[in-house]
């Protein structure tokens, strides 16, 4: 399938590296609304063509799938667009601002004969698969505590007085929606839809959270999760059972996964190899997808970005975190 992006970010450029490797999607088009910026990186990584009109990329009978790496806020009126246009979306996440965007975007793909996709890349990675399987050894699972903490490159400027668009409400940033999508799919991907949900932000002078701890509640255990782009943490997750412990280095790229037996105190290691760029894995899932028409793992995937969407919406509300989009419906 011939693949057209939108974006121009390392993201992107990962992206690109993983559809070469994967050999399932051939590089066409570039957009970029900056013609010098558009042109330079088409150059770079040999697409054919470049395109400052993103309807110009949406009309184009050689395109079949668009990657969708723009600001936040950006994802639902593109991604509208170009299933319109009946092309296949991969929207890198979160994938849009509301579950009422969420819907109707889903409703647009099927009415034009199209798939929309959130692109993930934990979740399709073998190293989910594993850490899954492992569940079966720790027997009743009592806890699970992740985290992901990591200083935004971004995060200078803000304090300079500027606002990035990870750190705008206008933009639907913030650290939930940025990092903690990770760990939530994580959990949602192992446990289903929680019980219930709270948040605790840490939020910033433009009103988003910097950090904050998510609590998830389940029938028989609660998962905590920590995210922050304003600090670091060094320490790893933690899903914990009656028999054992798993133990993985961080929820995104899961590289080290690590099986704890409370008796014997046996350490056993449960990763497997994976490719250095995990995009490949979602790639690979997505376009089997489409190639195929797998209408049961589509719903699977779709469904679980309803939940995940749901779990940050409803935990960001309840931090008074809005986004302009949301201001913008009412």
């Amino acid at each position: 399938m011939n693949l057209g992006t939108i974006g121009t970010s390392w993201i992107t450029e990962s992206f690109i590296e993983a559809s070469k490797d994967s050999k399932l999607l051939n590089l066409t088009a570039i957009y970029s609304r900056n013609e010098e910026t558009a042109r330079a990186f088409a150059t770079k990584h040999n697409a054919l063509k470049f395109f400052t009109n993103i309807e110009e990329l949406a009309t184009s009978p050689d395109i079949d799938v668009v990657y969708i790496a723009s600001p936040n806020s950006l994802h639902y009126e593109q991604s509208i667009l170009l299933l319109k246009n009946k092309k296949h979306v991969i929207c890198e996440k979160p994938i849009f601002s509301t579950i009422k965007e969420l819907d109707h975007a889903f409703k647009v793909a099927e009415e034009n004969g199209v798939y929309l996709f959130e692109a993930i890349r934990n979740f399709h990675s073998p190293n989910f698969t594993a850490l899954k399987e492992g569940l079966e050894k720790i027997g009743q699972i009592r806890s699970a505590n992740l985290h992901y903490l990591q200083y935004s490159s971004k995060y200078d400027a803000f304090l300079r007085g500027e606002n990035p668009n990870v750190f705008s409400p206008e933009f639907s940033g913030g650290a939930l929606v940025d990092l903690g999508v990770y760990p939530i799919y994580v959990v949602i991907g192992l446990f289903g839809k929680p019980a219930s949900v709270n948040y605790t932000p840490v939020k910033l002078r433009t009103g988003i959270d910097g950090s904050g701890t998510l609590v998830l509640n389940y029938e028989n255990f609660t998962c905590s999760i920590q995210c922050s782009k304003v600090s670091q943490s060094y320490i790893e997750s933690e899903i914990t059972g009656e028999i054992g412990t798993l133990v993985l280095d961080k929820p995104s790229p899961i590289s080290k996964i690590t099986l704890i037996n409370h008796k014997s105190k046996q350490r056993e290691s449960l990763e497997v190899s994976q490719v250095p760029n995990d995009m490949l894995y979602e790639i690979q899932n997505i376009t089997s997808i489409i190639k195929e028409s797998n209408q049961t793992e589509y719903e699977n995937l779709k469904e679980l970005s309803k939940l995940v969407l749901t779990v940050t919406e409803s935990a960001r509300k309840q931090g008074g975190i809005i986004f302009g989009v949301e201001n913008k419906e009412n």
